[in-house]
């Protein structure tokens, strides 16, 4: 999350939106999005029903937690680029589908 903190106007130029979205619970994000990573961007909570990472094929259900992966959504809705696992906490794959995205 910080690395997307730290490149947040690149997306903005981009004309991308960049949200979080968590399976853990709102007091939890809370606290880490306010007061320890102090995002500008929201995050959201898919505690209760995990639906948001099952639909997204990201959810471990075993153990309830979602995989770590980056999605890139496009204007109508297509998914446009997937990162998974450790490649998906850097922001520079994501953010050159937004690049291109935006000149189209």
């Amino acid at each position: 999350m910080t690395a997307y903190q730290a490149g947040i106007a690149e997306f903005e130029k981009a004309g991308a939106t960049v949200i979080g979205v968590s399976t853990d619970n709102l007091p939890s994000l809370g606290h880490w999005a306010r007061e320890v990573l102090k995002l500008s961007f929201p995050l959201a909570s898919d505690f209760a029903r995990r639906e948001v990472a099952r639909a997204y094929g990201v959810l471990n259900e075993t153990s309830g937690i979602a995989n770590r992966a980056t999605f890139v959504i496009g204007p109508d809705g297509r998914i446009l680029h997937v990162e998974e696992g450790s490649s998906a906490i850097d922001p520079e794959g994501a953010l050159a589908v937004c690049r291109r995205t935006k000149r189209q």
